[in-house]
């Protein structure tokens, strides 16, 4: 039984756990520098080193990037940087390059309008400041009062503005996920897209919305891939990049596409974009999923994505109704500030068996709220993503244009928060480590867990309060008994706060048996670290 008073310095509120470890902390783990020295060694990386980013080899749950292992950690602008005339991407990336962001992900050919919800977007510019593919030239007006798209020509400012941001990524050691398509959602949003037929020169794309991501208009769909070939030419001299086929692609609404007829469209695209890149002698990572669908309410089966050669990666947006091996998942409705953090963490537990890459792409369970409980939601959800062996990415709202580097509050919060999950992870041989569900065998009420194991080696433990901001008991701390068993040999544990970023003493155990301590009262989360003695030390 480890005594109560060798963990007593670190279990108080997790939010207080900087200040009385500040002055014991022995060592802080360095980050394993996935982000390649940032300016000075990655700025020449790409050159020496062009094989693109790649699953890893030893672990396909993973990722290989400039020869080192990648775990994908990401709180990102609304994915507007390039068509943003206004947005500055420099100060974004350096921003978040300094916050160990190891991916961003940007959108290439989508626009929103302004809400309620997020007014100031990158992806909401006002129309003269919206920069597209192909060039304004008129003489006619388009749809938002600007003048029209000429689909016949390239615009120069556009793919200036791509290379500028793709070779600043470069340079910095981050990787971009180049978003080709999106769903369009609605008619009012359709009517911003360049390919609409009212929108450009040629008179292309006169469809409905929802046909938009289907086989079913031939001149449109031959636009499309004209446009996707042209991005494969422009992008894949760069080495951080990997291609998203489409943003939430869906079918099912009434008298219109299925998603069938979606997916068909996608595997049409990904035949374009691999044979471009086929022609270019490049071996860039295609990712997405398979198409949800509107009918009834609304549902996406995964079994599709992780199955067959049309994804390399598979990027989930969680939601609710999602299926997988026959089970339902409900992983929060958007912008509800559900945690859901037992449904979260088994649905990424269960695609574990599933040879891909699996991110949780732009996470919007709470992201509108930009505020403590918010963004408590989101760093939960991310080392539970994190710690079932998958990726995380999610929309920071205080990202906008003016504001490139997010909020003061926001810097020392959330993006300070992802930072330091992303120098844990990178700190851990996730390559060689695989989850653990029931390490721990004993634990307090409330507590979610998600372990990863290099067993006999080392073991992580995510600790996280389950309770929804709805529960009444919810503003009361966790406390109780956590045990977990240990092969034989000599460990030293520790914990770490993933608000503060500092690790507590370690303190030694014997294996051979099971371990068991007490917690002292802690709030919202807390990560236990366990080594064996013989590997290198870096707390204690």
């Amino acid at each position: 039984m480890i005594r109560r008073r060798d963990f007593i310095s670190l279990l108080g509120a997790s939010s207080a756990l900087a200040s009385p470890l500040r002055s014991r902390l022995v060592a802080r783990l360095s980050f394993a520098d996935t982000v390649a020295n940032q300016e000075q060694e990655s700025g020449t990386s790409a050159k020496l080193n062009p094989t693109p980013i790649a699953v890893h080899p030893k672990n396909p749950k993973y990722f290989l990037f400039r020869g080192k292992p990648l775990a994908l950690v990401a709180a990102t602008e609304h994915y507007g940087s390039v068509v943003n005339r206004r947005f500055n991407f420099d100060r974004y990336l350096a921003e978040a390059a300094d916050k160990k962001q190891t991916l961003t992900r940007l959108f290439l050919l989508f626009r929103e309008l302004q809400s309620a919800r997020n007014p100031y977007s990158p992806l909401k510019p006002e129309s003269p400041d919206y920069v597209a593919p192909w060039p304004r030239t008129g003489p006619e007006q388009a749809m938002d009062g600007e003048p029209v798209y000429d689909l016949d020509q390239w615009n120069g400012e556009y793919f200036g503005r791509l290379h500028r941001f793709l070779s600043r990524a470069s340079d910095l050691g981050i990787v971009v996920e180049l978003t080709v398509f999106s769903n369009t959602y609605a008619d009012h949003i359709w009517a911003l897209n360049p390919l609409r037929s009212k929108n450009n020169r040629q008179g292309i794309g006169n469809v409905d919305w929802p046909e938009y991501n289907s086989l079913r208009d031939k001149r449109l769909v031959e636009r499309q891939e004209a446009y996707a070939r042209k991005i494969v030419q422009e992008a894949s001299a760069y080495d951080n990049v990997y291609y998203e086929i489409c943003n939430e692609p869906g079918g099912g609404l009434p008298n219109h596409a299925t998603p069938d007829e979606v997916d068909a469209w996608q595997d049409r695209i990904a035949h374009v974009l691999r044979d471009e890149l086929r022609k270019l002698r490049r071996k860039h990572l295609v990712v997405g999923q398979n198409a949800f669908s509107y009918a009834s309410n609304f549902s996406q089966n995964f079994d599709p994505s992780f199955s067959g050669n049309l994804l390399d990666a598979v990027n989930v947006h969680p939601l609710p109704n999602l299926h997988l091996a026959g089970r339902t998942y409900q992983l929060g409705n958007f912008m509800s500030k559900e945690l859901q953090l037992i449904e979260f963490r088994d649905f990424f537990l269960a695609t574990q068996p599933k040879p891909k890459p699996c991110i949780s792409d732009e996470d919007n369970a709470a992201s509108l709220y930009r505020d403590d409980l918010g963004w408590t939601i989101h760093r939960k959800r991310a080392w539970m993503a994190v710690m079932t062996g998958a990726h995380y990415d999610y929309i920071d709202f205080s990202i906008q244009v003016g504001m490139e580097a997010g909020t003061e509050e926001s810097r020392r919060k959330i993006r300070l928060w992802m930072k330091h999950l992303s120098e844990f992870i990178h700190s851990f041989d996730f390559i060689h480590a695989r989850p653990a569900p029931g390490w721990i065998e004993v634990k307090p009420p409330h507590v979610v867990e998600a372990v990863l194991a290099k067993t006999g080696e080392e073991y992580v433990a995510y600790l996280a309060d389950g309770r929804e901001i709805a529960d009444p008991t919810a503003i009361e701390p966790l406390h109780g008994t956590l045990a977990f068993s240990l092969p034989a040999g000599r460990f030293r544990v520790c914990l770490y706060s993933p608000t503060g970023g500092l690790y507590s003493p370690s303190v030694p155990v014997e294996g051979g048996k099971r371990v068991a301590f007490d917690l002292a009262p802690f709030q919202d989360d807390i990560v236990l670290r366990v080594t064996c003695e013989k590997e290198r030390q870096v707390v204690g």
